[in-house]
Formats: structure tokens, C-alpha cells, sequence
């Protein structure tokens, strides 16, 4: 018996047919929408070219300035000022440097110049200025606080940390600060304030301080003396030495007018009139 061996071929896989390439037609464009085009693209140029002219003719500016008035009249115009942060200075003249622009349109209100003279004047440390539309400023104010009173050519001022002035006028309201006095004790009030500060018993005791020559203070107390403290670095050990003396000995209150400390090593000592000895005493 004969077995026959049929062979298959392999299955042939269909071939895709290529894609004919789309021929690219040109359609001629219609002479009246050629013409249109063309004069669309002639229009926005001229439209260009009249707004770069008109820029540099300053119309944008005059329009945004007439725009601005109409808008005033609309009521968007400065009717109110809301002044924060005023305890020591003068309300009325913060009023006055936010309004002191050329006009009262609130879209023409200058707020960079308005905040500019706004922190000019002597007593405001910092400012900001907005607006609440339609008709209201909003002026916060971060004040110099007073930590002194000056005194110099019978003039008072109340000065902040730095020496700046920050108001002459009502100086009783300021009677609690040290007083200090003199030719640029403003200027060293600061240092003045450090020295005392690491003597606080004594520094609620100062009535004043009086700075000599601009190189050191002599310092007044409220019981009447006078204590001369040396230069520089050497004021602050002196005054700790005399804080120490007055804890265990009873310095002030006791009949003495002037200690000078300015020698390291040694106090002299002035007294209104003779005073018995005191046991303990070293002077």
C-alpha cells in the first residue's frame, strides 16, 4: 500500500496595496477675494503704523487722562482716607502727603509717589497705600516709637532708637522717657539705652543723661545726683561697679550730688553738705 505525502506550501500573506500619492492641486484664488485679502492686510498695517505714531505723540496718555476724569465724575474720585498705625504723629498730615497729587481721580492716584512722601515724613518709619474702589485710600503707617526726649538749645523733640525725630509737638505726653541732652545725643541715644539696659534698677532711676564732649554721658538721677561715667567700652563696667556700690550701700537719696567714676580704679565723691560716715561704706 503506497501512502501518498501531500507537501503544503507556505500560506502567502496578502500584499498590501500601496497607497497612490494624493496629487496636489492648485486652485486658483478668485480676483475679488484676492483683493479683499489684500485689503485687510493694508488696513491692519496702517492700523499699526497710526498706533506706533500715536504712542509716540503722547494721544494714548491724553486719552487714559481724559478716560481717568470721566471716571472721577462717574464717582471714582479720593472722598475717604483710612489712615491705620497713627498714635504719635499728626493724622492730617498723613491725609495731607496721600492727597497731595495732582488730582483726586482714583485711577490717576500715584501710589509709589504717595507711599514716597508718606515715608518723608520724619516720624513715619514705613507706609503702604491702596485703594478700595469706588472713592476710598487705605494708608497704613508704621510709626518711629519714641524712646527719648532731646534737648538741645532749649528745643525738645522726642526721638526714636536711631536719633530721628519723631515729633516736637505735646512732649508731656513723653514726660516717662530719659531726657537726654546735648549736641548729637540724639545720634547716641541708642548706645545710651544699651549701657542702661544692662542696669535696669538703675536705668528706672535716670532722669537724664547728658552727653559730654560726644564722647561720654554724665547721667542724672531722679533723686538728684549726677553720675560721670568714663568713655567707651569702660562706661559699662563703671556702671555696674556703682549698681553694686548703691545694692549694698545706699549711694542714692543719701545726700551726695556728684560721683565721678571716670578714673578706673576710683570714685570721687561731692556731697551738698558734710554727711556722717556710713559703716560699710567704700569710697
Amino acid at each position: 500500500m503506497t501512502t501518498a505525502v501531500i507537501k503544503r506550501g507556505r500560506a502567502r500573506r496578502p500584499v498590501a496595496k500601496r497607497a497612490r500619492p494624493v496629487a496636489m492641486v492648485r486652485v486658483p484664488l478668485a480676483p475679488g477675494r484676492f483683493y479683499r485679502r489684500a485689503a485687510v492686510v493694508v488696513v491692519v498695517l496702517l492700523l499699526a503704523a497710526a498706533a506706533g505714531a500715536a504712542i509716540v505723540a503722547g494721544v494714548p496718555g491724553r486719552v487714559w487722562q481724559a478716560t481717568a476724569q470721566a471716571a472721577a465724575r462717574a464717582g471714582f474720585e479720593v472722598r475717604h482716607v483710612e489712615v491705620h498705625g497713627v498714635a504719635t504723629g499728626p493724622r492730617l498730615a498723613v491725609i495731607a502727603a496721600a492727597l497731595e497729587g495732582p488730582t483726586n481721580s482714583m485711577l490717576l492716584v500715584d501710589l509709589p509717589a504717595a507711599r514716597a512722601r508718606l515715608r518723608a515724613l520724619p516720624w513715619v518709619a514705613d507706609a503702604s497705600v491702596a485703594r478700595r474702589l469706588p472713592d476710598t485710600l487705605i494708608v497704613d503707617v508704621a510709626e518711629r516709637r519714641p524712646v527719648a526726649v532731646w534737648q538741645f538749645r532749649h528745643r525738645l523733640a522726642a526721638i526714636d532708637r536711631g536719633g530721628a525725630i519723631v515729633t516736637t509737638e505735646g512732649i508731656g505726653r513723653f514726660s516717662a522717657l530719659p531726657l537726654v541732652v546735648g549736641a548729637d545725643a540724639n545720634v547716641h541715644v541708642g548706645s545710651l539705652l544699651t549701657l542702661l539696659a544692662a542696669a535696669p534698677r538703675l536705668a528706672a532711676a535716670v532722669d537724664a543723661a547728658t552727653l559730654v564732649g560726644a564722647r561720654r554721658w554724665d547721667v542724672r538721677f531722679k533723686s538728684g545726683e549726677t553720675l560721670a561715667l568714663p568713655e567707651g567700652a569702660a562706661a559699662a563696667a563703671a556702671l555696674a561697679r556703682f549698681d553694686a556700690l548703691d545694692r549694698t550701700t545706699g549711694l542714692l537719696g543719701h545726700g551726695y550730688t556728684r560721683f565721678d567714676l571716670r578714673n578706673a580704679g576710683r570714685m570721687t565723691v561731692r556731697v551738698a553738705a558734710p554727711v556722717p560716715a556710713r559703716k560699710g561704706v567704700t569710697i
